[in-house]
């Protein structure tokens, strides 16, 4: 099934009243769009994030991302700045796929590391609490959030 029909259905069921939640061929169409990205930006101003999620990407045996160098500061006004993060990257380039992280919501809400799509549907997350809790560096952080997002979506690491 395409992506976009399987979309498109979705969306039909829900306003016929006849959908039942998630099904296996959709969390599967998720998984192929990230794996046929040809183009993955992470907007950031320096390269920390970029090769953590990098060494992520590649232990799921995913494409490489590329740096977007942008300033996202203006994100942090917003109510969602994580996603708002992306949707400035969006804006930005021709990605297929766009990968930010930022802040969930109110400064003290934790973080969020969001997966969307090229036309900026959410396509999967991962979450950390404050800083101040979870005392991780922003590596650590960083990299549970994004295995979390992948995993949630039915991406293994590969063996080896």
């Amino acid at each position: 099934m395409a992506f976009e029909k399987m979309i498109g259905n979705a969306f039909e069921q829900s306003e016929n009243n006849c959908r039942f939640g998630d099904t296996p061929e959709e969390i599967a169409e998720i998984r192929e769009y990230i794996r046929n990205a040809e183009k993955i930006c992470i907007p950031n101003k320096n390269g920390i994030k970029v090769e953590v999620l990098n060494k992520v990407l590649n232990e799921y045996g995913l494409p490489e991302a590329e740096i977007l160098k942008i300033n996202t500061n203006t994100a942090d006004t917003s109510r969602i700045p994580a996603l708002s993060k992306a949707y400035i990257a969006l804006d930005q380039s021709d990605a297929d796929l766009i990968i930010a992280r930022g802040r969930l919501g109110i400064p003290g809400s934790g973080s969020l590391l969001i997966f969307i799509d090229n036309k900026g549907r959410i396509l999967t997350a991962g979450m950390s609490p404050s800083h101040l809790i979870h005392k991780k560096t922003i590596e650590e952080a960083v990299y549970k959030e994004a295995c979390e997002a992948l995993e949630k979506i039915g991406f293994k690491k590969m063996e080896g």
